[in-house]
This record gives structure tokens, sequence and C-alpha cells, in this order.
């Protein structure tokens, strides 16, 4: 047997040689992912846990739970994306050195961000309605007033996650994804207790977890401005910081945002279309949608923790000008991805079973769920790393407009029209939008590939 002395050398050798440059190297690499990985594992759990519990109150209302959070993700994205801009913004600062604009870029991030987010959910309160009726007007009438009453609540619980999520992505830019991931988890951890509070124990359904996701963000949100404030030495924000935005910083923010916005509204536009087509097979399908996306939503969590790793890698890479560290961490990075995949199929498949007695689902779509999540988990492998990983590299280097423009095309003219081709008019049903997904990812990564082995995507100029 290997001596574990040798073995801890090879293993340092390795990571050395692939996760190590002139800008940082593996041991900095590692404390910025640790923190990601556990939040995003926490958020999936966490999301696992309240999809089962929501579903002890009905299909109906996992239905309408399911068919809202695709509007949900459609909106929230929107702000998400600005946000991601400043993580961009502030990690490129951190990596030139200049603080001073590390803590305007901070309090710009957060500034755009809430207020866009405050626009976002008084519209959606306004016209959820219309909204509804033109999205979902095929649920039956009582998913519908179900859908009514969480699209309100959540639209009115955006501000709150907003402000999370800007002075979360702020501090991931500068490395500090400790304080993120303590931010991440006061809020998600509220919002699982509360939900065992109002839907468990007072049966309150749909309206419980509504009242739960306001008073978790709002408290995730509160947790956030304290720690900007009171907690943190570096930044020196203050308030008055938040209420005057800088226009040539904001234009820098939203040289990445805008661009990554309108990919997001196009992309989770598919996805409500899709979502759409798929109400229409009844509402065995939207549940059976529901609970394979959780399963998909598992197998990516140390995938996307990678994901946003790499914004804060690649950014702070290219603050310093180096294009040889920022090409090889991609590269390490997007191998490492799909690792992940193998280790995550090879363990969540076996408990297949043991997962899906949470849901309560009915016998009739068990099989079908099976079959999806199988083949979701095979082609995630070679197909998610280069689709995903890729493109937010040559985002955190500048390259937004390309990444965006080639997601919402490969979005619309495959996943959707492929989708319907073969869910609808092929008749294949549910398992037809699962594979449109899958081939969209093949043709949009092979994209990116080209992209990242050309030299246009490093030549930006951001700060």
């Amino acid at each position: 047997m290997m001596e574990p002395a040798v073995r801890v050398k090879r293993n340092s050798r390795f990571l050395d040689k692939y996760f190590s440059g002139e800008s940082m190297d593996y041991r900095e690499i590692i404390a910025l992912f640790i923190p990601i990985l556990v939040d995003q594992a926490f958020i999936v759990g966490l999301n696992l846990v309240n999809t089962a519990m929501i579903s002890s109150s009905g299909v109906a209302a996992i239905s309408a739970v399911n068919m809202i959070d695709s509007l949900n993700i459609f909106l929230i994205s929107i702000f998400v994306a600005v946000a991601t801009g400043g993580t961009v913004v502030v990690a490129q600062y951190k990596g030139s050195g200049n603080h001073l604009m590390v803590s305007n870029a901070t309090a710009g991030a957060v500034s755009s961000v809430s207020l866009i987010a405050l626009v976002i959910g008084l519209l959606g309160i306004l016209f959820h309605n219309p909204l509804l009726s033109l999205l979902f007007g095929a649920a039956s009438p009582e998913v519908m007033d179900n859908a009514r009453t969480y699209l309100i609540g959540s639209c009115v619980s955006y501000l709150g996650i907003a402000v999370v999520q800007a002075v979360c992505g702020a501090l991931r830019g500068i490395g500090r994804t400790r304080a993120s991931l303590m931010l991440s988890l006061i809020m998600n951890l509220a919002y699982v207790i509360l939900n065992v509070v109002f839907i468990n124990l007072l049966n309150m359904g749909v309206l419980g977890m509504t009242i739960s996701i306001n008073a978790a963000r709002y408290m995730g949100a509160l947790c956030a401005l304290f720690y900007l404030f009171r907690m943190d030495s570096s930044l020196h924000i203050r308030l008055r910081d938040l209420l005057i935005v800088k226009v040539s910083m904001l234009k820098k923010i939203m040289f990445i945002g805008v661009p990554f916005a309108a990919e997001q509204v196009f992309f989770n536009g598919g996805k409500i279309l899709t979502q759409i087509f798929i109400v229409g097979l009844g509402t065995y399908a939207i549940a059976a949608n529901a609970i394979a996306s959780t399963y998909a939503g598992l197998m990516q969590v140390p995938a996307g923790a990678l994901s946003l790793t790499l914004i804060t890698v690649v950014g702070q890479c290219m603050g310093r000008r180096n294009v040889a560290d920022a090409r090889k961490f991609v590269k390490s990075f997007v191998w490492l991805t799909s690792l992940s995949f193998v280790l995550m199929a090879l363990l969540i498949m076996p408990l297949f079973h043991p997962i899906l007695s949470l849901f309560h689902p009915p016998k009739e779509i068990v099989g079908e769920i099976f079959t999806i999540v199988l083949i979701n988990a095979i082609a995630q492998i070679p197909l998610w790393a280069i689709s995903f990983i890729m493109p937010s590299g040559l985002r955190a280097a500048g390259d937004s407009k390309y990444t965006s423009m080639v997601s919402m095309l490969s979005m619309w003219l495959f996943r959707v029209v492929l989708g319907y081709i073969l869910g609808i008019v092929l008749d294949m049903g549910l398992l037809g939008f699962w594979l449109a997904m899958n081939c969209e990812w093949g043709i949009r990564g092979v994209i990116f590939l080209r992209r990242f082995l050309g030299e246009k995507w490093y030549q930006h100029r951001l700060i």
C-alpha cells in the first residue's frame, strides 16, 4: 500500500499542476470552493425537503409550486444576472488591487439589483392574473388557486432575495465565500424551519409556504445589510453609498449584467414555454417533471459550485491580465465538473427509490421518472460542463455578449422547437422534452468550446 505521506505529496503535485498558477494556487481555490459547495448543497437539499413537505398537501399543491417556480426562476434570474455582473466587476478590481473600486462596485451592485427586483416584483403583483391565464390557463382550477397565492407571495419576496444575492455575489467576487455561505444558510435554514411550522404543523399548504419564503428572505436581507455596514472592516460601505448609484460603475456592471439578463430572459422564457407544453400533458406530467428536476438539481450541486467559483477565479486572473492562468483554470474546471457528475450519479442512482419516497408520487409515474433521471444522469457527464462551465469562464473575462447570444439562440432553436417536436408531435411526452434539453447542451457546448480555443474571448477591457 502507498504510504500516507507519499499519497499526500502526489495529490499535492496533481493539484499544483492543474489548479495553481501565478494568479492563485489550489489552496486559495479550495478555500473559495468549499463554502460555495456547502451553500449549493444546502440550497438544493433544503429545496428537496421543501418540495417533499409541500407534496404532502397533494398533487395540486406540488404542481402549482412547480409551475410558479418556473416563473420565479425566470423573473429572479433577471436581477441575479445583474448581481453576476457585480461579481465579475468586483473580482476584476480585486485582482487589480484597487480596493476603493471594490467598495464602489459592491455598493453599485447592491443598489442596482435591489431596484430592478423591486420593479419586477411590483409588475408581477399588478399583472398576476393575466400572467397566470396566459402561461398556465390549461391547469385545473385547484392548481390555479394555489398558483395565484404562491405567485403574489413570491413577488413580494423578490426585494429580500435580491439584497442577499447582490451582497453574496460581491463577497464571492472578493473571495469571502464563508461570509456568503453564512448569509445563505441563515436565509435557507429559516425557510425550512418556517415551512415545518406553517405546512406540517399548521397545515396551511401553499399559503404557509408563501409566508415562510417572505419571512426567510427579508431576514436574510437584514443580515446581509448588517454584515456590510457593521461587520465588514475593509469594504467601508455606508447606507448612503447604496442610495447614490454612480453611472460609471453602473455601466461596468451592466456591461456584463444586461447581456446575461437578456440571456436569462430568453433562456428561462424557453423553459416556461416548455413548462406550458408540459402543463398540457396533465397534472401527473407536471408532478413527474418537478420530481425529475429535483434529482437533476441534486446531481448538479458540485457542478453549480464549480461554476460560481470559476467566475471569481477567472475574474481575478483577468484583473491581473493573466490570460494563461484563466485558460488553464477553465480547462481544469471543465474536466473536474464532468468527473463530479460521474461521482454524483454513482451516489444518487442507488438511492433513487428512498429519495422518491419523500414525494409520495402516484405509482403510474414512477417508471417515467426513473427513465428520465437515468438518461439525464448519463447525458450530464460529457455535456453539462462545456455547456455551463465554459460560458462562466468566458463571461468572467468580459465576453458576455457572445455567450448570451449563443445561449439564447440555442435555447429557442433547439430546446424549445425540438422539445415540441419530440414531446408533442412525436408523442414522446415528458421524456421528449428532457431529451431535447440534453441535445441542446451538446450543441451549445461545442460552440462555446470553439470560442474558448480562439482569442476573442479574452480581449475585452472591463476595468
